[in-house]
């Protein structure tokens, strides 16, 4: 059977199983907004726009890169070409963040901000660009450099998130007291 003899068959777990936790963790993000909309200070939509909603699509890329991965390929050049235009798209969408976090003026963002807003995601996402473009001639390393994408996305939002939980948190104490 072809797709037995695919180097995409051994992934079909770990793809599965980071697709199904990024699902997962994509609706925890929407109880954070809930909390974001319920506490007292009022995030505005700059604010959404340049820490939560890039958590979403970090989630949603990884859900959707393993659901390109988990397809019935015939060989690796269209996936090759899904993939690097997946993260090419995280990429420009990284950008674009970086723009809107700079046009901030309600929340300066400090160094752990940039690293996990802007730097890491980047990063990962070049990263992804990259190991799509070598995917054909080096399938094998080419997958576990995409897996790892893959993962650290994921921590990248689980931080993220957390992140912006404990702001809220901190910050409706700081306001009681």
């Amino acid at each position: 059977m072809e797709v037995a003899r695919s180097p995409l068959a051994a992934w079909e777990t770990f793809f599965f199983l980071i697709g199904s936790s990024a699902a997962a963790l994509t609706g925890l993000q929407f109880v954070v907004i809930a909390l974001i909309a319920g506490s007292r200070r009022r995030a505005t939509t700059r604010e959404i726009q340049a820490f939560g909603t890039p958590t979403i699509v970090h989630f949603g890329g990884v859900l959707l890169m393993s659901a390109i991965i988990s397809a019935p390929w015939h060989g690796l050049s269209r996936l090759s070409f899904a993939i690097g235009a997946c993260a090419a798209s995280g990429f420009l969408y990284t950008l674009v963040n970086f723009i809107r976090a700079r046009r901030l003026t309600t929340y300066r963002l400090v160094f752990e901000d940039w690293l996990w807003h802007i730097g890491l995601p980047m990063f990962t996402y070049a990263l992804m660009v990259v190991a799509a473009f070598r995917l054909q001639n080096k399938a094998h390393q080419s997958l576990f450099i995409i897996g790892f994408s893959a993962l650290l996305l994921l921590f990248i939002g689980i931080h993220n998130a957390w992140d912006a939980v404990t702001y809220i948190t901190i910050n409706q104490a700081g306001r009681k007291k």
